[in-house]
């Protein structure tokens, strides 16, 4: 019997790869900071759940940094943001041909990511149709780890926590899933491929 029946996937350093500590280094010397403030990181996450505006977290930075151009800004924001390598995509198209598992996509995102992702991944579309559903934070106004999101989740589609497989490169959205009843991997971006799924976690197929 199918233990697993739906996959939800993250998306940066799943899919698409980032550079977290190469972006976080770039912006702490281009505010000359140690470690950002807690209001900047307040209004990062503002951002991600879709509170405020592009517009409004722009101009937030250009309020706190007025001597750092709007340029600047919108690099040291998108410079996180890697190649997406096609053989990932090559993986989802053929899950999604053979229909066996519902595919969910839940990334912490926001506008400026999208649209930087959409300008450079020039298969996006293809990739987003893959899926059943394609959940991102600043759109849903959840985000991860917090509890709410994947209650959402399981509740916007009628799923049960245990048959499902959540997989993210991050610990904590991947503890909380593990409270929760899901299964997970905690994948690591380092040493590890989205394309090993039914290799890595055998034990669930």
């Amino acid at each position: 019997m199918q233990k697993i029946k739906t996959l939800i996937f993250d998306f940066g350093d799943v899919f698409i790869n980032l550079d977290k500590p190469g972006a976080m280094q770039y912006a702490l010397d281009l505010f000359n900071l140690k470690t950002f403030d807690a209001d900047m990181i307040e209004t990062n996450i503002l951002y991600e759940v879709g509170k405020i505006s592009t517009s409004e977290f722009i101009q937030f930075y250009k309020s706190k940094f007025p001597e750092i151009s709007e340029t600047k800004l919108i690099y040291a924001w998108n410079c996180i943001i890697k190649d997406f390598p096609e053989h990932r995509l090559d993986f989802i198209k053929e899950l999604a041909l053979q229909k066996k598992y519902k595919l969910i996509l839940l990334s912490n995102t926001n506008d400026m990511h999208i649209d930087y992702v959409k300008e450079t991944v020039p298969f996006f579309n293809e990739f987003k149709a893959c899926f059943d559903v394609f959940y991102l934070s600043q759109e849903i106004h959840f985000r991860k780890p917090n509890t709410d999101i994947f209650e959402f989740v399981l509740t916007e589609n009628n799923l049960i926590a245990n048959e499902c497989l959540f997989i993210d490169d991050t610990k904590d959205n991947t503890d909380t899933a593990d409270r929760m009843g899901f299964h997970t991997w905690n994948i690591d971006e380092t040493k590890e491929d989205i394309v090993t799924l039914f290799k890595t976690k055998k034990e669930l197929f």
